[in-house]
C-alpha cells in the first residue's frame, strides 16, 4: 500500500531533498527554531509554481450564484490574480461557485487565491467543498472548515475523489465584514494516488477540516463534544512576536454543526504554545507553562470561558500533565522553556483544581527519567532530555513515568512526594517522540510505540572556507566529511562536516503491565510496526483496537520528509499491526490526533514554522475506521444509547444502560483525550461486560472499577458495542473518585 503526495505539496514543500538557503544566512547566524536550522527549514514555493501543477482551466466554465458588475464568476477561473469574481452586495450567504472540467477526473485538492487588490472584503472564512460527477448529486462535503483572513493562497487537500464539477460554499466572511464572496482564481489539482483499499477493511479519510491555524494542541470538550485547538500567540509561528507570552490564537471544530470558529484568548496573559496539558476532574482543560513558562490557563466548556489558573513553582516548556487518582494534576520536567535543569532540576510539582495552586514535590526528581539526548551534552544542559514524559496516573496518588527514557519510574504524591525505579523498558532505547496508550486500565496495560533516540536530527553544521561568517547546515541524508561543492561570490569554498546527530526513528513496539505502585512493571517486546514512527499519534479505540497514524521516518522538525503516510491498527488479541488506509497530508512534528465521540479519528496539524514555511499544515482530516463499514463498504448499522442510569457515578458504582438498534454484547469507557507534541496522558480505555444481559427493552447493567486509579476522575465516553465491535455515539459519564 502506498501514497502519493498531492503536486500541491510536492510543489510547496520540496520534499525530494534538503536545501541550503545562502540568501538566509543571516537568520542561519542568528539561531535556530526549536533545534532546526531555519536556513533548512524548506520556503513555500511561490504562487506561480504552485498554480502551474494545477489542472488546466482553459476549457472549464463555470456558474454562480451572484456577482457584480465587473467582477464575473469567470473571473475565478481566468488565470490572472489581477481579476476577481465578487459576489452581489445584496444577496446573502451562502454563496456558491461552481466549476464545470468538462470531465471526469480524480481530484485531490484544490487552491484560492483571494483577491489581491488590497481590500479583503469578501474574502472567504466558513466555508465547504464539494464534489459531483454530474453536477447534481453532491453527497457531503469532501472538506469545510474556516480560512485565515489575509490574502495569502489558501490550499485545501482532500480524500481524492472522481470528479467533474467542484463547488465552494462559502457560509461566512472571514472578517465578519458582510455578506460578500470573493475568489481571484480558483484551481483544481490531480490526485496522484494509488487505488484506496476497501473501506470495510481500511477504513477512510471521510473529511478534510481547514483551520485558521495550525492545531499544535487539542482537547475534546465534554459538554459538546467539539474539538478545542491552538496554536501559539499566532496562527503558524511561535518563535517570537508581540503577542509572544501574552495571548493565544484558538478555534473550535463543532462536529455537529461542522462549523468553525476561533478566538483569540488574552484574558489569562498566557501563550499556551508548547504547555503541559491535562484534563481535570470536572472536565476543564488545564494547560500549564509553555512559551510563558509560568502561566496556567483553564477552559470551562460550561461557561465556554478561560480563567487564569495561578503560576507554576517552576517555569517549564514540553512537559507532560497527568490527572490523579485523587483529581490532582502532576507534572515534571520540561526545560525547553523556563531556563535550563542543571543548576535548578524541574522536579514535580502537584496542583490542587480546587484552589488553583501549584505545589512543589522535591521528592520526586526529575533527573531518573532524563533521555541521553547529545544536544543536552553539546549546550552543557538540560534542555530535551527531560521533555515529553510518558505519565500515566495510578493507584493510590501514584504516577508511572513509562518513557520516553528507556529508564521507567514511580512517583508518589504524598507529602513532598516520593521516586522509585522501576526498571527500563525491556531492549528499547531512549524513544523520544513516540507514543504510550493505556489500552486496557484494568488490566494495567500499556502500548508504546516507536519514537527515536534523540528528539530531533541536528542538521550537519558546514563552515565555509573563506568566509567564516557563513555557517550553513544540510539536511541528511548528506553526510559530507568534505567535499568542494561548488563557488560562491566567484571563491571556491570548502564544506566541512562541524557536528552531527542523528535521529531515526524506530517502529518498537512493548506492552508494560503495572501491578501495585512501586513494584517492577512487566515489560514485553512484541513484533515491531511496519514503519519506524517520530511524532506520531495513537489513539485506542472503542473496540481496543489502537490506531496509529503519521509521524515521521527520520525525526527533524517542520519538514515533510520521510512522512508515514500509512496508518497501522494494532490488535491486542493477535498483537498484530494492520496496515490501513493513507493519509494525505503528512502528520509529522506539531501533529495532533483524537478520538471523537462519534467513534471516528481527528488527525491534523503539523508545522507552526513561521509565514514563509511551506511545511504548516493548518487543517485536519477525519478518519472512520474499519468498524463503521460493512463488507461491502456501505455505512454499518449502529447501536443507540438510549438512556443512562446516570451522568456521574463514582469509582465502583454501576450504570445501567439501556439501547436499541443492533444487538450490543459489552460496553467500553473511554477518557476523554488531550493532547500536543505527541502526548495524551488522559486516554485510557475499560471495558465494561454486562453483568446481566440484556432485557426485552434493552437495558444491561455495569459496573466501573473500583479504583480510582485506574477509573480516574474526570468525564469519560461511554461506548455500546455490538459483536463485531461496531460502536455506538458515545455518552458522557462523569466518574467521580467517590472521596
Amino acid at each position: 500500500m502506498r501514497s502519493l503526495l498531492s503536486p500541491v505539496l510536492l510543489a510547496a514543500s520540496s520534499l525530494a531533498a534538503p536545501q541550503v538557503f545562502p540568501d538566509r544566512s543571516a537568520q542561519a547566524q542568528s539561531g535556530t527554531l526549536d533545534g532546526v536550522q531555519v536556513d533548512a527549514i524548506p520556503l513555500k514555493a511561490p504562487v506561480a509554481e504552485i498554480v502551474a501543477a494545477a489542472i488546466p482551466s482553459d476549457e472549464w466554465t463555470v456558474t454562480c450564484d451572484s456577482s457584480q458588475a465587473g467582477n464575473d464568476c469567470s473571473n475565478a477561473i481566468d488565470g490572472s490574480a489581477d481579476t476577481f469574481w465578487l459576489t452581489d452586495a445584496t444577496a446573502s450567504l451562502p454563496q456558491s461557485i461552481v466549476v464545470d472540467m468538462k470531465t471526469t477526473r480524480l481530484v485531490g485538492n484544490i487552491t484560492i487565491q483571494p483577491r489581491q487588490d488590497g481590500t479583503p472584503t469578501g474574502n472567504i472564512g466558513q466555508h465547504q467543498v464539494f464534489l459531483s460527477e454530474d453536477g447534481t448529486n453532491w453527497g457531503s462535503p469532501v472538506a469545510l472548515g474556516t480560512y485565515l483572513d489575509d490574502n495569502k493562497l489558501k490550499t485545501t487537500i482532500f480524500t481524492p475523489g472522481n470528479a467533474r464539477y467542484v463547488r465552494v460554499t462559502s457560509l461566512a466572511e472571514a472578517g465578519n465584514r458582510g455578506s460578500v464572496m470573493s475568489i481571484a482564481e480558483l484551481n483544481v489539482y490531480d490526485a496522484t494516488t494509488e487505488p484506496l483499499p476497501s473501506p470495510a477493511v481500511a477504513g477512510s479519510w471521510a473529511l478534510t477540516v481547514d483551520f485558521p491555524l495550525v492545531p499544535v494542541s487539542a482537547a475534546i470538550e465534554w459538554s459538546s463534544g467539539r474539538l478545542l485547538v491552538w496554536s501559539s500567540f499566532t496562527s503558524n509561528a511561535f518563535g517570537g512576536g508581540a503577542g509572544q507570552g501574552h495571548q493565544t490564537v484558538t478555534a473550535i471544530y463543532d462536529p455537529a454543526t461542522q462549523l468553525v470558529s476561533q478566538r483569540t484568548v488574552t484574558n489569562t496573559d498566557h501563550d499556551m504554545f508548547c504547555e503541559g496539558l491535562s484534563l481535570d476532574a470536572e472536565g476543564r482543560i488545564v494547560a500549564a507553562g509553555g512559551n510563558s513558562d509560568r502561566g496556567t490557563s483553564i477552559y470551562d466548556p460550561v461557561a465556554d470561558s478561560w480563567s487564569d489558573g495561578g503560576d507554576l513553582i517552576k517555569p517549564r516548556g514540553y512537559q507532560s500533565q497527568a490527572t490523579l487518582s485523587d483529581g490532582r494534576l502532576f507534572t515534571i520536567g520540561a526545560s525547553w522553556s523556563g531556563g535550563s535543569s542543571t543548576d535548578n532540576p524541574k522536579d514535580g510539582e502537584v496542583y490542587d483544581t480546587t484552589t488553583n495552586a501549584w505545589t512543589a514535590l522535591p521528592g520526586c526528581p526529575v533527573d531518573p527519567m532524563l533521555t541521553s539526548d547529545p544536544e543536552d551534552v553539546s549546550l552543557g544542559h538540560i534542555y530535551r532530555g527531560d521533555n515529553h514524559g510518558w505519565l500515566f496516573g495510578w493507584k493510590n496518588g501514584s504516577v508511572f513515568q513509562a518513557g520516553p527514557a528507556v529508564a521507567m519510574n514511580w512517583y508518589g504524591t504524598s507529602g513532598t512526594g516520593s521516586q522509585s525505579a522501576a526498571g527500563n523498558r525491556a531492549s528499547d532505547a531512549d524513544s523520544m517522540c513516540g507514543n504510550a496508550v493505556m489500552y486496557d486500565a484494568v488490566a494495567g496495560k500499556i502500548l508504546t510505540l516507536g519514537g527515536s533516540p534523540n528528539y530531533v536530527s541536528k542538521y550537519n553544521r558546514f563552515l565555509v572556507a573563506g568566509s567564516t561568517s557563513n555557517v550553513f547546515r544540510y539536511a541528511h541524508p548528506m553526510k559530507l566529511l568534505s567535499k568542494p561543492i561548488g563557488t560562491q561570490s566567484n571563491l571556491p569554498f570548502l564544506v566541512v562536516v562541524l557536528t552531527e546527530i542523528d535521529s531515526y526513528s524506530t517502529a518498537n513496539a512493548h506492552i508494560i503491565t503495572l501491578a501495585e505502585p512501586d513494584t517492577t512493571p512487566e515489560v514485553s517486546t512484541i513484533n515491531s510496526m511496519a514503519f519506524p514512527r517520530a511524532f506520531h499519534n495513537s489513539m485506542v479505540l472503542p473496540d481496543g483496537k489502537v490506531f496509529i497514524t503519521g509521524g515521521q521516518y527520520y525525526a527533524v522538525g517542520f519538514t515533510d520528509q520521510t512522512p508515514q503516510l500509512i496508518p497501522e491498527m494494532w490488535d491486542p488479541a493477535t498483537q498484530a499491526f494492520t496496515q490501513m488506509a493513507p493519509i494525505s497530508i503528512p502528520r509529522n512534528y506539531h501533529s495532533t490526533g483524537l478520538l471523537l465521540p462519534d467513534a471516528t479519528v481527528f488527525n491534523g496539524g503539523g508545522g507552526l514554522c513561521g509565514d514563509g514555511c511551506a511545511t504548516n499544515h493548518p487543517d485536519a482530516q477525519i478518519y472512520r475506521p474499519a468498524y463503521l463499514y460493512n463488507a461491502d463498504g456501505s455505512p454499518a448499522d449502529r447501536p443507540v444509547i438510549d438512556f443512562v442510569s446516570a451522568g456521574e457515578v463514582a469509582a465502583g458504582g454501576q450504570l445501567s444502560i439501556t439501547t436499541s438498534g443492533p444487538a450490543v454484547t459489552g460496553f467500553a469507557l473511554i477518557r476523554l483525550g488531550s493532547t500536543t507534541h505527541t502526548v495524551n496522558t488522559d486516554q485510557r480505555r475499560i471495558a465494561l461486560t454486562p453483568e446481566t444481559s440484556a432485557d426485552e427493552y434493552g437495558a444491561a447493567t455495569v459496573t466501573v472499577p473500583q479504583d480510582p486509579g485506574v477509573a480516574l476522575p474526570g468525564y469519560w465516553y461511554l461506548f455500546a458495542l455490538t459483536e463485531a465491535g461496531v460502536p455506538s455515539v458515545a455518552k458522557y459519564v462523569k466518574v467521580t473518585n467517590g472521596g
